[in-house]
Parts: C-alpha cells; structure tokens; sequence
C-alpha cells in the first residue's frame, strides 16, 4: 500500500486553470495510473463523467469556480487528489449607481456603483463631468481641491469632507477584462451650503405647525366649540313715578320702584 505522497505522483491534471467564455463546453482532464477507475460526485446532467477527467456540454457562470479531482485505489486506503480552477468569463452588465442628488458642504457623501454579472468580478472607475478621477485626487490638477477615497474594487466613492468644487454630474465604468466595459447614467450631485439646509427644515417646520394649527381650528369649528348659544335672561322693569303734591301734615308714599 502506497502513501498519499507516492499515490499523488501516479496522478497528473493536465488543466492547472481553464478560463472559456460562457455558454461554451469545456473538459477538465484528469489522467492517473495504477488505479481502477476514478470517483466523482454527480454534478447534474449537464456535465459528463469520464475516466480522463469531466465534460460540460455548456458552462454557465454559477460553473465558476474550483474542482478537485480524486482518485482511490481498490479498497479506498489510498487516494490522489488535484485542483482545476474553472473561470467562466462573462462580459459586465450596466453598473447601477446610487448618488444623492444634494449633500451638505462639510459632511460625509457616500455614492457607489455595482454590477452582477461580470465574471471575473468587474473593477470600477469613476467619472465626474465626464473626466475619470484619479484614484489620489491630489494627483490631478482637477481634482486637488477634493478630499475623496475611491476603491475601484467595491466601487464606492466617498468624499469625506464633502466641498463646493464637488458639485457636478457623476458616472461609473464597469470592466473585467473580458468584453465591453460598461457605462451608468450620469447623475448630478449638488454640494450646497450647510445654512440652506437649515432654512429648508426650519421652513417644513413652520409649514408643519401652520397645518396642524389650522386643522385644531377646523376641527373646533365641525364639533361646534365655537357657536354661541342664547341663554334666556330676566329682564327688569323699573317704573318710577315723580312725587305728588301733599298737603303738610300728610303722609303719603311719594315715589315707587317696581322691578
């Protein structure tokens, strides 16, 4: 019985890495001596079993990635094993960004870019007002005044403090390598001063409580808080009649009040 390391040397992978476009068959060979026959897994019926190694009829992009190759001599105490790396190349589609359409002078502004389909993944490149930012902005004349962080792997672009000079219309580029890089919309970020945003708020504010000001009003008035109604007073009747002539000796009620 062999060890691993002197099974190993029977076998030999001709295929270290495969790299084929989508939609494309391909075959991972495998070749080996002084065992029986190989083992796999089953692997949908797409894919054909061989004694030399495995063939797709037709690689897809779930397709990508890395497949072992293990071979077992009769009795299961000894095997071989080698790795093929499987690259399905697919062309980038169109990146979909997400920029805010005004952010605040001195703040923190987030804007990223991303797409799906490349494979290998895509790597990304910003523009703004159709001109690529450099990675460093201090390096470029045009963009000296800027504070940003730019990772062409992730694709956000982050300005960290946001200013003036950064307002402007902002797109990304997809590519891989393989077919067309792509291109997003163009979108227009505006960099506006911190004050506006508060006159903005302190006006939605006042906007507010005018509303629910004249909605308490409106309400009071449909419940009927605010009709007068009529309550029955007594009235008072006041006669009075001047004092009559009388003769000395005389007593008489000279004058009356009727209420």
């Amino acid at each position: 019985m062999g060890t691993k390391a002197q099974v190993e040397r029977k076998l030999l992978c001709l295929f270290i890495l495969a790299i084929l476009p989508e939609n494309n068959p391909v075959k991972l060979s495998c070749a080996y001596s002084g065992f029986s026959s190989p083992r796999a897994a089953s692997y949908e019926d797409r894919v054909t079993f061989l004694p030399t190694g495995i063939t797709f009829k037709s690689v897809t992009r779930e397709d990508t990635g890395t497949y072992t190759c293990m071979v077992f001599e009769e009795g299961g105490n000894s095997y071989g094993e080698v790795k093929v790396k499987l690259i399905v190349l697919v062309p980038p589609s169109k990146p979909t960004v997400n920029i805010p359409s005004s952010a605040t002078i001195g703040n923190r502004a987030v804007l990223t870019c991303s797409e799906q389909d490349g494979s290998p993944p895509s790597e990304y490149t910003w523009f703004k007002d159709g001109i690529v930012m450099p990675t460093n902005p201090k390096s470029t004349r045009a963009f000296s005044n800027s504070s940003y962080v730019l990772n062409p792997t992730t694709g956000e672009l982050v300005f960290d403090p946001l200013s003036a000079s950064d307002t402007g219309e902002y797109s990304c580029e997809a590519r891989n390598g393989y077919g067309t890089p792509m291109t997003s919309n163009a979108v227009r970020m505006e960099a506006v001063e911190r004050n506006v945003g508060v006159i903005v708020a302190a006006v939605l504010v006042t906007l507010i409580l005018l509303g629910i000001l004249v909605f308490g009003i409106w309400f009071a008035y449909s419940r009927g808080h605010f009709d007068r109604t009529k309550k029955g007073t007594s009235s008072k009747k006041v006669i009075y009649s001047q004092p009559s002539a009388r003769s000395e000796g005389e007593f008489k009620q000279t004058s009356s009040f009727l209420v």
